[in-house]
């Protein structure tokens, strides 16, 4: 069967990039997206995936999101492919030509619903009559195209929850992939690791702040970021606010992932209700305890006080009450959090997805 994969963007290679591009592995699939950034793909370890460019956007929103929106409503595959996977919030227009198709949904964009006070919020005062504006017309937009998606899967039970909530339609529970077998356990190192996009919701400043109280301990943050303004502004503020017992890194090959991973002493962990979250199994599958929010996908992934602890109201405070914690005996959560990642791995999800296509 000939499929094609459609996502937003391949300029950032975060955990929704990595599904899409371990979905074209497994499958056999061309991936189309807009910006695609090679070397990061390559670095990551997905060179054996081939990549289409349906043509460059903007780096700065709104423009990046509306005009890769319309390149994917113009984009016709009809007859080139069997079927169609939909794996990106910009790319639901691709829908509308391209059928039969399956959409993975990581979330309805965040910005328009969930996290649209927390948005608003965050922008200039004077700027929110036209992020409303903005809002408004791409909701309408995203009902319209959702209603040419024939079959829907998503990466939780919060982002179904979600999809009920914000789009009224009900969709098939299928947790994201887990290479659990690229991870290995070395050892409960001297340090702790976080893993995660630079952007705000994320709360990395959260963890600094705790580490900043904490100088006999160290943490080592590997951010990826995109290049747009309001990105490099909250890279910017991380920069200016980490301690010297704090390392930033901004962008590693797999295999370095793969080894900070494996030495590191527990993983951490602060995103706000976290669609699902998939470098706390990837710790996990690492032997590594985790300490994380207790409210989104973290959740369902996380056995509170076997693979680690789940904080409800997270603050700085109670990261470093955690870290104490854990700190004191990290190895004794090796074997659960091992067992624990066997039940996300790459093969459950694609045997999913498979019978998903199979059943259409």
């Amino acid at each position: 069967m000939r499929i094609a994969i459609f996502h937003n963007f391949l300029d950032n290679i975060g955990g929704a990039e990595r599904v899409g591009l371990t979905l074209a592995r497994e499958l056999n699939a061309d991936v189309y997206s807009t910006n695609i950034d090679q070397e990061k793909i390559v670095k990551m370890g997905f060179s054996d995936v081939k990549t289409i460019s349906i043509g460059k956007v903007p780096v700065n929103p709104p423009f990046r999101q509306q005009i890769a929106t319309q390149k994917f409503r113009r984009v016709n595959l009809k007859g080139k492919y069997d079927f169609f996977i939909i794996d990106g919030d910009w790319a639901w227009s691709a829908a509308v030509n391209n059928k039969p198709n399956l959409c993975y949904v990581h979330s309805p964009t965040r910005e328009l619903w969930d996290l649209y006070e927390y948005t608003r919020e965050k922008i200039p005062w004077y700027t929110r009559h036209f992020f409303d504006l903005w809002t408004s017309f791409n909701r309408r937009l995203v009902m319209k195209y959702s209603n040419n998606i024939k079959i829907m899967a998503c990466n939780s039970e919060n982002t179904r929850n979600r999809i009920k909530k914000y789009l009224g339609r009900d969709a098939t529970v299928i947790h994201p992939p887990i290479e659990t077998s690229k991870f290995h356990y070395v050892k409960n190192g001297d340090f702790w690791l976080s893993v995660n996009r630079l952007i705000n919701h994320k709360r990395v400043d959260l963890q600094l702040k705790a580490f900043e109280k904490m100088p006999d301990e160290r943490l080592v943050v590997v951010g990826c970021y995109e290049s747009s303004d309001h990105w490099k502004e909250y890279k910017k503020y991380i920069e200016d606010i980490k301690p010297s017992n704090v390392e930033l890194i901004h962008q590693v090959e797999f295999e370095k992932l793969v080894d900070l991973y494996a030495n590191c002493k527990g993983f951490i962990t602060t995103a706000h209700d976290e669609d699902f979250g998939m470098t706390p199994v990837e710790a996990m599958a690492s032997g590594k305890p985790v300490i994380a929010p207790k409210e989104g996908g973290y959740v369902e992934s996380i056995v509170d006080g076997e693979t680690g602890f789940l904080i409800e109201e997270i603050d700085e405070g109670k990261i470093i009450l955690a870290v104490r914690d854990l700190g004191e005996n990290p190895e004794s959560y090796k074997r659960a959090c091992l067992n624990q990642a066997e039940k996300f791995t790459t093969e459950i999800f694609t045997g999913k997805i498979r019978n998903l296509i199979n059943e259409r």
